[in-house]
């Protein structure tokens, strides 16, 4: 079985590229090389710097650029109109309104002598240590 995920190509290769300085210093500091930290660190840093380009080479650069600029500007954007509804359809003959009636097999349950009440919920309140009176 392949597994595909067709978008964002750029963005997943930058963050490759950080996740691969990020492993690589991992390294440097538990193995204490430090011949390695300095380019590790570099490409951390570009692995961070590509992934903005990467949205926007993605194409998600342009709905966030969209974002900013309708964030930034005085007037709103209209909104786009609404489609023509279609006509109502007719409603079918509607039930009369009331109580429905038993059904006349079924017997009604009988009541118990006590109704049973459900437990009303307490409202919480701060506990402070009582103070002795004297």
């Amino acid at each position: 079985m392949r597994l595909r995920w067709p978008g964002m190509r750029y963005t997943k290769l930058a963050l490759l590229v950080f996740g691969l300085g990020l492993i690589s210093g991992f390294i440097a500091v538990v193995g204490e090389i430090p011949r390695l930290e300095l380019p590790s660190s570099a490409v951390m840093a570009l692995g961070l710097v590509l992934i903005p380009v990467g949205l926007f080479a993605d194409g998600h650069g342009f709905v966030m650029l969209r974002w900013i600029a309708d964030r930034l500007s005085r007037h709103k954007r209209p909104k786009p109109r609404a489609r023509a509804r279609s006509p109502a359809k007719p409603r079918s003959p509607t039930r009369p309104r009331g109580r429905p009636a038993a059904p006349k097999s079924v017997k009604p349950a009988a009541k118990s002598a006590t109704p049973r009440r459900a437990a009303k919920p307490r409202p919480r309140t701060a506990r402070t240590p009582r103070s002795p009176s004297r």
